[in-house]
């Protein structure tokens, strides 16, 4: 039995500074002199402001300042002089007085409490010249294409397929909501500006806010070492920070500026709005003749952001023709943004829902259809998968799970006075991995310090570092301090895309290596040292290496050898250091890089009193090598509980008069709670991919979000006989079946 930590199901090493309270996160941190910001939010989605009347709020107690177009520093767009840096929304707050979707920011009241501030921004009276908005994506023109992608010819199979599936698949606009609220504290000293963020990217929010302020790059510091969760929406800078930066300098007191819940339906991004034509064309014994995907997705009147659903529809299963196109649709709403797994997840609900289709038409088992068109390879880009081990997947979880005691008859399966209703999909999300540097210190206390400028936003970033510097010293974890969310440390990647964990990992190796082997020098060098090796001709001195936090020879037992802090003792050292900077994996680009999963789950219908719950779920993923079991079992798991919600609960209202979300709060908008988790199990098979790293660990954070929804519904088809293809499933569509 294997004693690494790595694969070990470690507990988070910041969690009892995040239970009892002591994780500092942004808005979190306590400055002397601090001042409040309150924004002033327009009220219309499509206009221009013609009047901002601040004579009643100026006399205010307590009030500072209230900056808006016209009295305003500055600020300007990012340039993108740095590699993949980007700002949520590229046209900078107060730039005009133009207003393009509800909740803009109008203006920002400065007060001395947040009481002040509030109540201020209240007595601002903003006067518009207002036009019709236009909100939904059927009142809107189609825009410019985005995505075409053709192999064979797609159209010519399906029209002579003797069995085809044509229909179209909704998926709402959802809402990013993690607990932490978007907010900024921001203080100047003198030209410097250090910014406490809540963000997914520190590296990135310095180079961007350096653009946009006008700031000289080291002049800007970004703290962020706890994120209160972020799902994407916290990946690039949002409106928020500038103006906190920009009124700090205009009141020469550090500001504090969060948003609050109901502007982040507005200001902080969302995942749009999809509408997708899915025609799949297959023989009579179910393989594949033709896939055409055709996708309309909408962004803002500002931004050109895409929702690639096209992404995964040339490489998930086998077929000889496949055409996917995409088109943007620009509304008066805010820019979207990346929601844990962008463009996947929305595209696989049609391709997923129409092979149940396929397979119900074909009166096939739908995970048989699955395996009779499963790819061997990626065909989109005519390259071998770096690792796929789908099929293990999809026999591991239908075996948990008790697939083949299905009945496919729809309501052919109770429990008493309830229906049960059986579903299964696939998951896919890429694997990727982008550069990073690392240090790690060696102390002459017997610890070790790692430190690196990516954060951890909840996901156990910390831990996973910590493990790789146990791996490869066998410090205790205790005894190993990780130092995250700093922009002053060396560069550090994004946390998105499921990519930090395979992006640190080697420079955490690479530099743990490089304190090591120059720790090993020293005790080779050191006059005292049961190893030191005297600078004569002759002879290779012995080979050296460290275990349990010994220096020993290679040939014997740790315990034969030196504590290595004794080892910097000899020497006098206060610590020594090693640092390792690592990019994309080399001949990665012979490979198509996945992690794929089966999805398998059971949701219960009670037609007397019209009530659906889920009720039992079985997830399989191959994601190569796990690092921490308890933490990707939590990724994995939390992932398809917002699943759950994407596919029962989540959908963002907008008022076709104003563009105001109708329902921004948590009372109206529905997410999934405890209540609604049913009984889950995740099991992983591993199988390192060595392509990507040397640990071979993929990462985790969106696959498990990632074919929920098309499970669910199918499920639903099975107890009710109705299938839902606009999400998410209401009472209402199911009212009166069964």
């Amino acid at each position: 039995m294997s004693t690494s930590i790595i694969g070990s199901a470690v507990g988070r090493v910041d969690g009892r500074l995040k239970v009892t309270g002591a994780a500092r996160y942004a808005v979190d941190h306590p400055l002397e002199n601090i001042a409040y910001g309150a924004g002033v939010f327009s009220t219309i989605a499509n206009g221009k402001i013609v009047r901002i009347d601040t004579s009643e709020a100026e006399k205010m107690p307590g009030v500072i300042a209230i900056l808006y177009h016209g009295n305003s520093e500055p600020i300007y767009r990012p340039a993108g002089q740095f590699e993949h840096s980007r700002a949520s929304e590229a046209r900078p707050p107060f730039e005009d007085d133009q207003v393009y979707y509800y909740g803009q920011f109008v203006a920002l009241v400065v007060a001395n409490t947040f009481e002040q501030a509030q109540d201020a921004a209240s007595r601002v009276r903003v006067t518009y010249a207002e036009e019709k908005p236009v909100v939904h994506l059927e009142d809107a023109p189609t825009g410019e294409q985005v995505a075409n992608y053709s192999r064979g010819n797609a159209e010519s199979a399906f029209e002579s397929a003797p069995v085809q599936i044509d229909e179209t698949y909704i998926t709402p606009v959802e809402t990013h909501n993690p607990m932490e609220m978007h907010g900024t504290i921001a203080v100047w000293n003198g030209d410097k500006v250090t910014l406490y963020e809540t963000t997914q990217g520190v590296v990135n929010h310095q180079q961007v806010m350096s653009e946009m302020l006008g700031v000289p790059l080291e002049n800007v510091h970004v703290i962020s070492p706890f994120c209160g969760s972020g799902f994407g929406g916290k990946l690039f800078p949002w409106p928020q920070s500038m103006l906190a930066a920009i009124a700090a300098r205009r009141v020469k007191r550090p500001v504090k500026l969060y948003v609050p819940r109901s502007m982040m339906f507005t200001t902080v991004g969302h995942r749009p709005y999809t509408k997708q034509r899915m025609r799949l064309g297959a023989t009579r014994d179910g393989k594949l003749v033709s896939i055409q995907h055709d996708v309309l997705s909408t962004t803002s009147k500002v931004d050109t952001y895409v929702e690639h659903c096209t992404s995964s529809t040339p490489m998930l299963y086998s077929c000889p023709n496949v055409k996917a196109v995409q088109h943007l649709v620009p509304l008066h709403v805010g820019t979207p943004t990346p929601m844990r797994g962008p463009g996947t997840v929305p595209g696989l609900f049609p391709l997923e829902s129409a092979m149940d289709e396929l397979a119900i038409k074909l009166n096939m088992d739908p995970l048989e259809l699955r395996l009779r068109n499963y790819a061997e390879k990626d065909e989109g880009q005519d390259l071998p998968f770096s690792g796929k081990h789908l099929r293990e997947a999809y026999q591991t979880g239908a075996e948990r799970f008790g697939w083949s005691r299905r009945n496919p008859k729809v309501a052919s399966m109770r429990n008493g006075d309830l229906v049960l209703g059986w579903g299964m999909s696939t998951a896919t999300w890429h694997a990727g991995r982008g550069g990073a540097t690392v240090r790690v210190r060696l102390n002459a206390d017997g610890t070790a310090r790692a430190s690196s400028a990516t954060q951890d936003i909840g996901t156990g970033t910390y831990t996973v570092i910590a493990q790789v510097v146990a791996d490869k010293t066998g410090i205790p974890l205790d005894k190993i301090e990780v130092v995250l969310g700093d922009s002053s440390l060396t560069p550090g990647p994004m946390s998105g895309g499921s990519t930090a964990t395979a992006s640190v990992m080697p420079a955490v190796a690479g530099a743990t290596n490089n304190a090591v082997n120059t720790l090993i020098q020293i005790a080779q060098r050191t006059p005292g040292s049961p190893f030191y090796v005297k600078e004569t001709p002759g002879g290779d001195p012995p080979t050296l290496k460290m275990t349990n936090g010994y220096i020993h020879a290679a040939d014997k037992a740790p315990d034969s050898g030196v504590p290595f802090h004794e080892v910097l003792a000899m020497r006098r050292l206060s610590g020594i250091d090693g640092e390792a900077k690592t990019g994309p994996a080399e001949g990665m680009h012979k490979f198509s890089g996945h992690s794929f999963g089966s999805h398998f789950c059971e949701v219960t219908w009670d037609p007397g009193i019209a009530r659906l719950r889920i009720s039992r779920w079985v997830t399989v993923m191959d994601a190569g090598r796990i690092i921490n079991k308890k933490t990707a079992t939590n990724q994995i798991l939390g992932g398809v509980v917002m699943g759950i919600g994407m596919a029962l609960f989540e959908e963002t209202l907008y008022d076709p008069r104003n563009g105001k979300p109708l329902n921004n709060n948590f009372a109206d908008y529905l997410v999934s709670t405890n209540a609604d988790i049913p009984q889950m199990e995740c099991i992983f098979i591993e199988y390192p991919d060595l392509n990507l790293n040397e640990y071979g660990a993929r990462g985790v954070g969106e696959i498990g979000l990632a074919g929920v929804a098309s499970a669910i519904t199918m499920a639903v088809y099975h107890a009710t006989g109705v299938r839902v293809r606009k999400l998410p499933v209401r009472i209402e569509d199911l009212l009166g079946h069964v």
